[in-house]
């Protein structure tokens, strides 16, 4: 019987995005499918426009078309079904905390960028941005760049980096209205107009979120009562862009993001009256200089995120405190010039930015051994880096291209740190591409890990990786494309939280252990008549050698163990879209996931089960302007845990009805 379920999931499985763009005549069923589909003019990959062909870095676009084809979808849930890429929580109650982990890096070790510009929250411990606070109807298109990009975006880019490039205005007036509704009482509801004129263009958009949810503790004995734990949010974003003249734009954005969601007391443990909430404004502004043979760009960003816990007494699933109130402010402001010069064979590459974040954090509680608070004021816990950096690409005439690059890191707190890149590949035939990439990468220890009151270290230096990753890419005309990649990551000074004293119960941050990651990615998209096709799979396999253990009691001497919890080592994607006319589109994903370990304070980890999961969705078009659609989740009803005692969502779907104009 094992047996027979893992072939019918092998056969299944998926996870890819499909999509079609909606023409008036029949369109190709995967005209915009992002693996195949090697056309989108990309800035990720170098911080200028250029096709993605063209680069010899590992780089993978998720269009508005897929984005279309998946609505109703949360961004974490579409981030997941790419290649080496694992969020846990994705399939969790809405406002989860999750965490993105590429190519088995640990949370904090890649880089979110808005618009290309670096977002994170300075009140975390490992300084990553919440992916909850972006709806994917205010998203144009979404890059992903693997590999270590500290050379180009700093800090945190170690496994790689994913730029969210939210929605502008095109060629010509356009207003999208999104209303849909599902499973666990969840409505989601959205519009996004946008303008333009000879001089000016403009985009305003505003998503609105409610779920009455379902339990996040999950229940072991099915008696205990649990509590719906819902989840409200309202969004807005708003961009500006104008021409001074010619060469010269302006540009302003700004969104607006807050929500809030009840929250349980832990794994298997329920709580009626425990919510957070979490606030971000972001804005920025930026010019832009276009001269014969390049940009140079000026831009400034300011980002404001609060998070709130609040726990009342009125039931009291926690021993040690029966009323706890919390408060995390994380502060940043950022601004950078760059500008880029093509020449007849070369690409340079030249910037600086300037990073400043701070944090302010309140707790305070009352339990049976009295009242407790404690406070990081933002006048302590701040630091400030600058960086220069810059790059080169050469390009010959018979196929063979390189890059090279270079950035200094001075920060506030510990002084400088080096960063290299060094990238050859080479074209056969323009149907075959190979490529090398050997990256240096760092992370810099957050402010909660230099300045926190209990366990923080102001000698901390950053986290250093180095990595290599190499692989082939073949091109089939239009109607195939595969590409198998090797990676290797090397990093030492990795931060671990460790018991310094056992006898006073001591702990500190420290520079202490190694950890050592390395994999397969094999992704392959076929093409033919009404049928489109997406197959990935990712091995990841890593270890950490150090003298302590993963709860920072001390060992005996330098021991190996594994560092990958919850990343599974096989994940293997599998996508079939048939295009039924001009009007009707159906998709079949299916997915499966290895056994993971799940770490157990003080105890021997545990092994999770694999699982897999099926979805079918289908949209049919009522004209140019109309479409409804049906999006049945996880149709076998399997129960799995990306958490342990965390519950995630058995069969649900999302139905609903868009227009565009």
């Amino acid at each position: 019987m094992k047996r027979k379920n893992f072939i019918v999931a092998a056969v299944l499985i998926s996870s890819h995005l499909f999509s079609q763009e909606q023409p008036d005549s029949l369109p190709s069923p995967n005209s915009a499918f992002s693996f195949l589909d090697l056309s989108p003019v990309i800035i990720t990959a170098n911080k200028y426009e250029q096709r993605q062909a063209a680069t010899g870095k590992v780089l993978h676009v998720i269009s508005r078309e897929q984005l279309d084809q998946n609505p109703g979808k949360t961004l974490s849930e579409i981030l997941n079904t790419v290649t080496g890429i694992n969020i846990n929580g994705a399939n969790n109650t809405l406002g989860t905390n999750q965490t993105v982990n590429i190519r088995g890096a640990s949370a904090g070790n890649a880089l979110i960028l808005i618009d290309g510009t670096p977002v994170n929250d300075p009140s975390l411990i490992t300084n990553y941005f919440d992916l909850n606070l972006i709806n994917t109807e205010q998203v144009e298109r979404i890059e992903i760049l693997k590999g270590g990009q500290s050379t180009l975006y700093g800090s945190d880019a170690v496994a790689g980096v994913i730029n969210i490039i939210m929605r502008k205005a095109g060629k010509k007036q356009s207003l999208d209205i999104h209303s849909t509704a599902g499973s666990y009482g969840t409505f989601n509801n959205s519009i996004v107009a946008a303008g333009f004129n000879r001089k000016a263009s403009w985009s305003l958009g505003y998503t609105h979120i409610t779920s009455r949810g379902f339990s996040a503790a999950y229940d072991s004995t099915g008696n205990k009562g649990f509590d719906k734990d819902g989840f409200n949010q309202n969004g807005l974003s708003a961009r500006l862009q104008w021409a001074i003249s010619k060469k010269l734009t302006a540009k302003w954005n700004g969104i607006y993001s807050r929500y809030r969601t009840d929250v349980d007391a832990g794994a298997f443990r329920d709580d009626k009256d425990f919510n957070s909430g979490s606030k971000n404004i972001q804005t920025g502004t930026g010019l832009s200089y276009q001269y014969k043979q390049g940009r140079l760009h000026l831009n400034y960003q300011y980002n404001a995120i609060t998070r709130t816990y609040s726990d009342d007494s009125t039931d009291r699933s926690n021993t040690y405190a029966y009323f706890s109130n919390a408060r995390y402010e994380g502060l940043t402001h950022f601004a950078e010039l760059y500008g880029n010069y093509k020449g007849e064979h070369t690409e340079w590459l030249a910037g600086i930015d300037y990073r400043n974040n701070r944090t302010r954090q309140d707790y305070y509680s009352f339990g049976p051994y009295g009242p407790y608070s404690s406070t990081i004021k933002d006048s302590l816990a701040r630091i400030w880096q600058l960086s220069p950096y810059a790059s080169l690409v050469v390009k010959t005439r018979k196929g063979f291209s390189f890059e090279t690059g270079v950035r200094w890191n001075h920060h506030s707190a510990y002084g400088d740190n080096f960063t290299y890149t060094f990238n050859p590949f080479y074209f056969i035939n323009h149907q075959w591409k190979f490529f090398i990439n050997i990256y240096s990468s760092y992370k810099t220890p957050t402010l909660y890990q230099l300045f926190d009151a209990f366990a923080g270290n102001r000698e901390l230096l950053a986290e250093k990786s180095k990595l290599v990753e190499g692989g082939i890419e073949y091109f089939g005309a239009k109607d195939f494309h595969t590409r198998l990649i090797y990676f290797n990551r090397n990093t030492k000074d990795a931060i671990q939280f460790l018991l310094t004293d056992p006898t006073f119960y001591t702990y500190q941050y420290k520079n202490i252990n190694r950890q050592k990651n390395h994999g397969l990615e094999w992704e392959a998209a076929y093409k033919t008549g009404h049928w489109a096709f997406d197959v990935n799979y990712t091995y990841t396999a890593g270890k950490t050698i150090s003298a302590y253990d993963e709860t920072g009691s001390k060992l005996g001497k330098d021991t190996s163990y594994n560092n990958l919890y919850r990343i599974p080592k096989h994940v293997f994607n599998i996508a079939a879209g048939w295009q039924a006319g001009n009007k009707l589109f159906l998709r079949l994903l299916a997915k499966t996931v290895s056994k993971r370990l799940e770490p157990l304070y003080g105890s021997s980890p545990l092994t999770l089960a694999s699982y897999y999961t099926v979805d079918l969705y289908g949209d049919y078009r009522l004209g140019k302007q109309w479409k409804i659609f049906l999006d049945l989740k996880n149709i076998t009803n399997q129960r799995y845990f990306d958490v342990l005692g965390y519950n995630t969502r058995r069969f649900n779907f999302m139905t609903g009805l868009g227009f565009s104009l």
